[in-house]
């Protein structure tokens, strides 16, 4: 019995560097995505999404006209416009209130990477699957960042707090394990530790590992001094 490919996602860009929008096009078709369009500014990327329906939004943050957080705010309307679409935004520059922004209405089905994250290919398109599946994909470097800037987490081991890094990141057990080089029973132990320490309560796996990190990210307005 032959079975069936799995489907392709669908995608809108929206990048205003000509160079760079054209650049991931061809990266992302070169690995079987289809994208439904490629804008360069806001208002473009919502009439893209209401006119195409894609699967997931792969959007800079700093945009036209004042290149500050126009992408942020148009991932906003879009979550509100089209619950369950995937969005990926991405900055070349590390802002912690990015991703209090980003995050304050849940983590599903949301990624905020560095540009240089999309050099490595393979990354890039796991990430985008990730947040399809209603995951979240951060950026190692901002979640680093997130982690010094909370002063709460001074009681997690240097361990628990790679740890606790790579579940924001969106990894699973396995995958921590392997980039730790120790064991996932290993994992399983500093994540429950992580948990205690947080008083993360018991609910769905996927929960408790997302809650980890973001409730130190939800309800913020800005970040420390």
């Amino acid at each position: 019995m032959t079975s069936r490919p799995a489907p392709t996602l669908t995608l809108v860009i929206a990048e205003d560097a000509a160079v760079v929008r054209e650049g991931l096009v061809g990266l992302l078709t070169d690995r079987g995505l289809q994208v439904a369009a490629a804008v360069g500014d806001p208002q473009e990327l919502l009439a893209a999404v209401d006119r195409t329906r894609p699967d997931a939004v792969v959007a800079d943050i700093r945009m036209p006209p004042t290149h500050r957080d126009e992408g942020l705010r148009a991932a906003a309307e879009l979550r509100r416009r089209h619950p369950g679409l995937g969005i990926l935004l991405f900055s070349q520059y590390i802002e912690t209130s990015y991703a209090h922004t980003l995050l304050a209405d849940g983590p599903a089905g949301i990624g905020y990477l560095l540009k240089d994250r999309v050099l490595d290919v393979d990354e890039f398109v796991e990430a985008l699957h990730r947040v399809v599946d209603g995951g979240t994909a951060l950026d190692p470097d901002v979640i680093s960042r997130l982690l010094r800037a909370r002063p709460t987490l001074a009681a997690l081991t240097p361990r628990e707090h790679e740890t606790l890094a790579h579940m924001a990141a969106g990894l699973t057990n396995a995958a921590i394990a392997a980039r730790m080089e120790i064991s996932q029973r290993a994992v399983e132990k500093h994540t429950a530790a992580l948990f205690d320490k947080l008083e993360i309560p018991r609910t769905t796996a996927t929960h408790r590992r997302v809650r980890a990190v973001l409730r130190y990210l939800e309800g913020q307005e800005g970040d420390p001094p």
